[in-house]
């Protein structure tokens, strides 16, 4: 999937994301332009920076369903984050280098999946081989004679034998016992919980290079000790130290980071209290987007060539309060719109896997067929852009409260109806909707 087209990719989004085509425009550029700049030669690619692209608009227009779109889309390195979760370096928290990490094990979850298929054919054939062992194992001494029982000959016959049957699935339930190395457990060190990252070291593998290895002999079938062999195999046929090589080089030169929530690390007037460590996040935040090194437990990785796509609804300050120098490193901005009633038509009917579609195929399991008409829909739009525009407008997520409210009695009796047709149509949908909406209060605390 690395070098679809522009148009592919906005086609491959469009399937699942209504309109925002400036926003989806702007992705597929930034990720065609990282294809590209791997075609260039070594001298001439170094100098090609990504351009970082800044997406600005209200909640639930679809800012973080593109990202997360894009990262099944890509097979890139990809994380998103939320620039709230960070604090200043001196204040207890997560730093922002953290964020490189995590894209680091991100990339190294994607190399060690491609090993995992390469070796994936040899780890099966040794694990037949070693369950013909415990199935079938060798005598202590072989007898040359021909009628011996631990003559050579008659025991290959044995093990083609087992072979055999075990290829035809007449040996899964026959218990065998294996021997299982136990990894010591990670320990916790008071002042270094998941929050505080500053000492990024490995204290899970020094724990297992000092303690000697546990190793115990379990007994269980052979369905399920091909499983563990088969980790067993994987674990010795796959070289960690070029997993985690070729991991930091793809997290490099092809790695995504979504800084979600940018807007909220904006220091309001005054400057005191949490605004701060605000501003800190900001100034933390600057070199890494800029490109420096970020020191992992897997070794040093750069941040020149990682693409940040950065997104907030800035509805309380602009993007223009952000550090100057901040700005400067997301020159690409796009403008995400509000969501109007026809957008809300086509988010219940177009996307792959649409709410409506979601919502039928739960209640199938129950027996009970829904039937959306297009009243139905064209009423639940109406009430959902109506109830944004007198209470709190946050966008497409309007339509699961909305369809939740509507379907909510169904969902409780749906059990107890066994099979049958359900019809939605707009008089359904006025029913179940009518009063809460028409009372502010009701829906702002409802709905």
């Amino acid at each position: 999937m690395h070098d679809l087209t522009p148009r592919q990719i906005v086609t491959e989004l469009d399937r699942h994301i209504v309109g925002q085509h400036d926003a989806k425009r702007a992705v597929a550029i930034a990720i065609r332009n990282r294809w590209r700049r791997q075609q260039l030669d070594d001298e001439l690619r170094k100098e090609v920076a990504p351009k970082n692209i800044l997406m600005i608009g209200p909640t639930g227009v679809g800012k973080t369903e593109i990202a997360r779109r894009l990262a099944t889309l890509t097979g890139a390195p990809f994380i998103k984050v939320e620039a709230t979760k960070y604090t200043e370096v001196g204040y207890y928290g997560r730093d922002v280098e953290s964020m490189v990490r995590e894209l680091v094990e991100n990339a190294i979850g994607l190399v060690r999946a491609t090993e995992l298929e390469r070796v994936e054919p040899a780890a099966k054939q040794r694990v037949e081989e070693r369950l013909l062992d415990l199935l079938a194992p060798a005598p202590q001494h072989f007898d040359v004679g021909v009628d011996s029982p631990d003559s050579p000959d008659r025991y290959e016959r044995t093990r083609e034998k087992m072979r055999a049957m075990l290829a035809g699935g007449e040996m899964e339930q026959r218990k065998v016992e294996i021997a299982i190395e136990q990894k010591a457990h990670a320990m916790m060190i008071p002042g270094m919980g998941p929050g505080s990252e500053g000492m990024d070291i490995d204290f899970q593998g020094m724990i297992e290079k000092i303690l000697p290895k546990n190793v115990s002999r379990r007994e269980m079938t052979v369905a399920d000790a091909r499983r563990v062999l088969f980790e067993q195999e994987c674990e010795a046929m796959i070289n960690q130290e070029k997993v985690n090589a070729q991991a930091i080089e793809l997290a490099e030169n092809l790695g995504i980071i979504f800084v979600d929530e940018m807007d909220k690390v904006v220091a309001s007037e005054g400057g005191k209290g949490a605004d701060v460590s605000r501003q800190g996040v900001q100034r933390d935040l600057l070199p890494i987007v800029e490109g420096t090194n970020v020191q992992t437990k897997y070794g040093y990785v750069r941040t020149d060539h990682v693409l940040f796509v950065a997104a907030g609804a800035f509805h309380r300050n602009s993007p223009s309060e952000l550090m100057p120098e901040l700005q400067g490193r997301f020159p690409i901005r796009v403008e995400l719109s509000d969501l109007t009633k026809d957008d809300f038509i086509r988010i219940l009917t177009e996307p792959q896997n649409s709410l409506t579609r979601q919502y039928a195929a739960l209640l199938e399991t129950e027996g009970v067929q829904l039937d959306f008409s297009d009243d139905a829909i064209e009423a639940l739009a109406t009430f959902a852009y109506k109830v944004n525009q007198s209470t709190q407008n946050i966008g497409a997520r309007r339509l699961y409260t909305i369809l939740e409210r509507m379907l909510e009695d169904l969902s409780f009796e749906a059990p107890d109806m066994k099979m049958g047709r359900v019809a939605i149509n707009a008089a359904y949908v006025t029913e179940r909707l009518k009063e809460v909406t028409e009372s502010e209060d009701l829906s702002r605390f409802i709905l």
